[in-house]
């Protein structure tokens, strides 16, 4: 999807939903430890709002970006985490307001990019759409941890076409941050959306292929169910070996989450 506005338009609706969701939360639930070790919701919003930061940064000032690259690379296996932490240490309110002035900021810098200007990331330079699908995928991805915290279900919505396309798009970087090479041939990928229209991705007649749920592909490349606990199939051994190490997300390999009754 090549119009920056309509992922734009997407994402403010999917960072309404979980603002929604944590608006009213007592001090014990912002508390409440989510799915990813040490973190609370606290730790899942701040690093939201800390990531729109550094997404602002990139669009609107590349060399104060840089820098913080450079801080990122003397300790990149902790950055992150460290930058949640500081963030969930402020008071629900000033962390909440703090989120929402920075996503906000964030949608003016993008939608007043000129055509064709692309960013610099932690990766590969993003253009204004990359940046904006990126940020829904996290909104989503970090929101289903919320949700699980909370014991909330969420209804899924046509925007997990934008994690369903990053998921896909970011297969071979599976293999590369595991230092493998990817397969040379595509795979097929189809998907059955909310509506029960099919999504699909890659050549027709790929000799492999993956099926399956889009809520489901999409909770698999964000690493937020196990595989085992899904209905996501795949046929050819290439394509089953991707979903065992699929990541939508930049960064080192994760940990993924435990079967169910593990």
């Amino acid at each position: 999807m090549s119009d920056p506005a309509v992922v734009l338009d997407d994402l403010r609706a999917e960072s309404e939903e979980l603002d929604r969701l944590v608006a009213g939360l007592s001090d014990e639930q912002w508390a409440a430890a989510t799915p990813a070790p040490g973190w609370t919701v606290a730790h899942q919003i701040a690093h939201l709002a800390w990531t729109d930061e550094v997404a602002l940064l990139a669009v609107t000032d590349a060399a104060a970006f840089g820098k913080e690259v450079e801080k990122a690379l003397t300790e990149p296996d902790t950055f992150v985490d460290r930058a949640a932490e500081a963030g969930a240490w402020q008071p629900p309110d000033e962390l909440l307001a703090h989120w929402r002035g920075g996503r906000d900021r964030l949608q003016q810098a993008l939608r007043a990019a000129p055509p064709g200007s692309r960013f610099p990331w932690y990766g590969p330079p993003m253009s204004a759409t990359s940046m904006a699908t990126a940020r829904l995928m996290e909104t989503w991805a970090h929101g289903q941890d919320v949700a699980d915290a909370l014991g909330a279900v969420r209804e899924p919505t046509a925007r997990l076409r934008h994690v369903a396309h990053i998921g896909v798009r970011a297969r071979d970087y599976a293999y590369f941050v595991r230092g493998t090479e990817p397969p040379e041939e595509e795979f097929r990928v189809e998907l059955t959306g909310p509506a029960g229209d099919l999504w699909t991705y890659g050549p027709e007649g790929a000799a492999q292929t993956v099926t399956g749920p889009a809520l489901d592909f999409c909770l698999l490349v964000t690493q937020r169910a196990h595989r085992d606990d899904l209905a996501v199939r795949a046929h050819g051994a290439d394509a089953d070996r991707w979903l065992d190490i699929a990541q939508a997300f930049a960064g080192p390999a994760g940990a993924g989450r435990a079967p169910k009754g593990a």
